[in-house]
């Protein structure tokens, strides 16, 4: 049989050999560290019994010093000491006793040789410089006789002692007194940089850095208390969507068994009780800033305390809680704030004539000086109620959750580990890693059961968590923890927006507080079913603009179908109108909405502006206070009710509105508690990007929302889904709670700065104007022929004239309700069709008649 000859390649057994020196390499490392590991041990145990040898040796020579509880043997210590160092024998002891207690607690190098040398050097210098000033200069020979005088002095304390009289001798004799004094003052701090090893450079600007920062502090606090007495608190920062910070208090459990992994568990602090006067904040207190849209990150956590994984860290065999690193921030939205910058594009403007512009230019004046008290004072915090402390679920039962939830997954083949339990107001999520190779579809779909054996009312499952490498579950607490409005409106979040129509919205999961800015986003749909906390959240949103701005800053108009929930602001000097209840005059007040904004722009055109802001910085620099625009937001708190009374009408300015309002400093907020596709229509959702979504009974109302499911379950009370313009995904938070006598409360206060409240006449007037007319108009460019259709027929229905006109069914309702009105038919009667009461004959008579009286004139 023919040898087989091998290639070229690898000799036979190389890839063994490979393995195995790979092997040999790896534990050749190992040992290395080990032996190096042993011998820091080895380092720290000789470091640990020298330090003990020296406080022992300066405590004895403490007692033997300044006591007689020494024996023979410390007196004559003692008197050794002071003959030899002479008043530096007494700082000798202290000496020791405190180098040994800096050896132990690792705050100086290890002990060595040269150690001891810097030591004695540097007690040598101080003796030296204790001996200067006794050294007599006509007297600088050294013989024995002299030395012994030296010690004896030293022994009397009148000296420093045998060694330093015999330096400060020499030294005096080779380089005076003033050489000596150099050269033991530079010898002590050569020695003491040898001896703690770091730069003098170092002191010097940590120093410096404190000098600054104290500066900066003086200097924000200085900006606070200014812009608190003009316009709040306004502290440089970009005038954008923002989150404020918490101060969570520490969790502490028992070691678990060994056995046992423990889950790192991050807990909100209790609300801490408000003082009655707002405190400055310093940065070095500030939390992170929630900076909004592009690239930057969203709600990023504050100082929150949550005790958890840090990045990339392992909880294998983790016991006790550790606290982490803040976690990675919520991508898509930022401290910037929704919108980098709101000044648009060009947009359109309508040409208007001379006399129409004129008419806007006193319009908007008026709308300036609509009353206002000359100094405007904004309600104090102390009209808001405290928040109070809550129960919260105990920490191991939390725990016990998540090796529970591990567990259930692993029955079902779900390879997965949970990495933190973060416990929220509303609910507590538990952050999942799938193992390599795991869909997170497989966790999705076991939803129900992880409920079941969580023993929980209902789960929500975010897949995965915006910024980590984990998937969220959601369960609802046994009780919700209550976000008080004074918590946000007092938080540094609120009170550094620069933004005039910031409002709070809540807290989320980590506990951090959430606010908004308006501007930004810039207009905002609230949907949700009845009892799930809109009308609560509209109210915080008004009482966080009272207390925020001026009634010369920002005005409103209140549009409220329902009539009881809107009512009681009435009167306080930010109402642009009364709020309105008929939705007649809802839709006048919606199109004078339109006419302003079309107005603004062709101001901004004449000046070369494009936006208010722009605008105002215009006009004050010209010395034009007057012309100065507020910004106006419409709240509409019922849309649904809206839509039923005059649909299109409601939605074309609904829509116009929304296009082009933000440059022209309007904004506009919707609320409805009917989430269908026909209050809600799709232009009106592709105009409106910025939405919350409270509690809905199903997923169809949820995607009408926000496109996606998830709002069905949601626990009410004020939890919502909250999903600014330009976020990826929503954010759960637990909106803000303010009760109806807090708002009656800063009412009160608000319109007890005015004797009267005086409306915007000419807006008025040009809504009621614009309601006449409607209601005068009670004809229909269809009506002739409709009439001639049903006499010619013999029968009238809202059906066919729809079908023969292609009209909608308002319209042909609202035709037959004229030929009703006109006698030609008769009124409904059940399901029975309506009887037609004017002939053929009657019609012909009646047309000639017309004929006749048109040909006379």
């Amino acid at each position: 049989m023919a040898e087989t000859k091998r290639g070229p390649g690898r000799p036979p057994g190389s890839k063994n050999k490979n393995k195995t020196s790979k092997t040999n390499t790896s534990k050749a490392k190992e040992k290395a560290q080990e032996i190096q590991a042993k011998k820091k041990a080895d380092k720290r145990v000789i470091d640990e019994i020298w330090a003990i040898i020296a406080i022992a040796i300066g405590a004895f020579l403490a007692v033997a010093t300044f006591t007689q509880g020494a024996g023979k043997v410390g007196e004559a210590i003692g008197l050794a000491l002071k003959g030899v160092f002479g008043l530096m024998g007494y700082v000798l002891p202290f000496y020791l006793i405190i180098f040994g207690v800096l050896l132990f607690a690792r705050k100086t190098s290890h002990f060595s040789i040269q150690t001891i040398i810097y030591l004695f050097v540097i007690l040598l210098m101080l003796a030296t410089m204790n001996s200067i000033r006794f050294v007599d200069q006509d007297k600088l020979e050294l013989s024995w006789q002299i030395m012994q005088g030296f010690y004896a002095s030293g022994v009397k304390l009148t000296s420093g002692g045998f060694l330093g009289m015999i330096l400060a001798t020499l030294l005096v004799k080779g380089f005076g007194a003033a050489g000596c004094w150099i050269f033991t003052l530079v010898l002590t701090f050569i020695c003491l940089l040898l001896l703690i090893n770091t730069p003098v450079s170092r002191f010097f600007e940590k120093i410096s850095d404190k000098v600054e920062e104290r500066k900066l502090i003086k200097e924000h606090a200085h900006l606070d208390i200014a812009s608190e007495d003009e316009q709040g608190i306004q502290v440089a920062m970009r005038p954008d969507i923002v989150i404020k910070q918490t101060n969570p208090e520490p969790v502490t459990t028992a070691p678990a068994p060994p056995q046992q992994r423990m889950i790192p568990v991050s807990v909100p602090a209790q609300p801490k009780a408000i003082p009655e006067q707002t405190k400055l904040h310093n940065e070095k207190k500030s939390n992170r800033l929630l900076e909004y849209m592009n690239d930057d990150a969203l709600f990023g956590r504050s100082k929150s305390g949550t005790f958890g994984l840090e990045e990339g860290r392992k909880t294998e065999s983790g016991f006790g809680l550790e606290p982490a690193s803040p976690a990675a921030a919520t991508p898509a939205a930022s401290t910037g704030s929704m919108g980098l910058n709101t000044t648009p594009a060009a947009e359109p403007v309508q040409k208007i004539s001379n006399k129409e512009a004129k008419e806007a230019m006193l319009s908007s004046a008026e709308i300036n000086k609509s009353q206002t008290p000359e100094k405007y004072k904004k309600p104090p915090i102390s009209l808001l109620e405290k928040p109070t402390a809550s129960g919260r679920t105990p920490t191991g039962l939390l725990q016990e959750k998540a090796l529970k939830l591990e567990e259930t997954l692993r029955n079902f083949h779900v390879d997965a580990r949970v990495l933190q339990v973060t416990q929220g107001p509303t609910v507590t999520r538990y952050e999942i890693q799938p193992a390599v190779g795991v869909k997170v579809s497989s966790i999705v779909r076991l939803a129900d059961d992880i409920a079941l054996n969580l023993e929980a009312k209902s789960i929500r499952i975010e897949a995965p968590i915006p910024g980590k490498a984990a998937v969220g579950i959601e369960v609802e607490n046994e009780s919700v923890t209550m976000v008080r409005l004074r918590e946000i409106i007092d938080s540094d979040a609120f009170k550094r927006s620069k933004s005039k129509i910031t409002f709070a919205v809540g807290k989320d999961i980590s506990g951090d507080a959430i606010v908004a800015d308006l501007k930004a986003m810039p207009h905002l749909l609230i949907a949700g079913s009845t009892g799930s906390g809109k009308s609560v959240c509209i109210n915080s949103i008004i009482t966080s603009f009272i207390y925020k701005a001026n009634p010369d800053e920002v005005k409103l108009i209140l549009i409220d179908p329902k009539v009881v929930e809107l009512g009681n602001y009435n009167g306080i000097p930010h109402l642009m109108i009364p709020v309105v209840t008929d939705p007649s005059k809802a839709a006048a007040a919606l199109n004078w909405a339109v006419a302003e904004m079309t107005d603004r722009y062709k101001k901004f055109a004449e000046e070369g502006v494009r936006d208010l802001e722009s605008y105002n910085e215009f006009v004050i620099a010209n010395d034009e206070k007057d012309r100065v625009m507020p910004q106006v937001v419409i709240i509409i708190d019922e849309l649904a009710d809206l839509m039923m009374a005059a649909p299109s009408q409601i939605e074309e300015s609904i829509c116009r509105l929304a296009q082009m309002a933000r440059a022209a400093g309007m904004h506009l907020i919707v609320a409805t508690q009917r989430p269908s596709v026909d209050v809600i229509t799709g232009v009106i959702k592709a105009n409106i990007p910025s939405r919350i979504a409270f509690a809905v009974s199903s997923q169809v109302d949820s995607r009408t929302i926000l496109d996606m499911q998830g709002a069905e379950k949601l626990v009410g009370k004020g939890d919502m889904l909250f999903n600014p313009m330009g976020m990826g995904k929503p954010i759960r938070v637990q909106g803000t709670f303010v009760s109806d006598a807090e708002v009656h409360k800063v009412i009160e206060f608000v319109k007890g700065q005015v004797d009267k409240t005086e409306y915007n006449e000419d807006v008025l007037s040009k809504i009621e104007r614009s309601n006449v007319q409607e209601g005068a108009d009670d004809t229909d460019e269809h009506l002739p022929d409709a009439i001639d259709l049903v006499v010619n027929s013999g029968q009238a229905s809202v059906s066919m004239l729809q079908r023969r006109f292609r009209i909608g069914y308002n319209r042909a309702a609202r035709i037959v309700d004229m030929m009703e009105a006109r006698g030609i038919i008769g009124p409904q009667d059940g399901s029975r069709p309506r009887q037609v009461l004017m002939t053929q004959e009657e019609l012909a008579q009646l047309e000639n008649d017309i004929n006749s009286d048109t040909e006379d004139k």
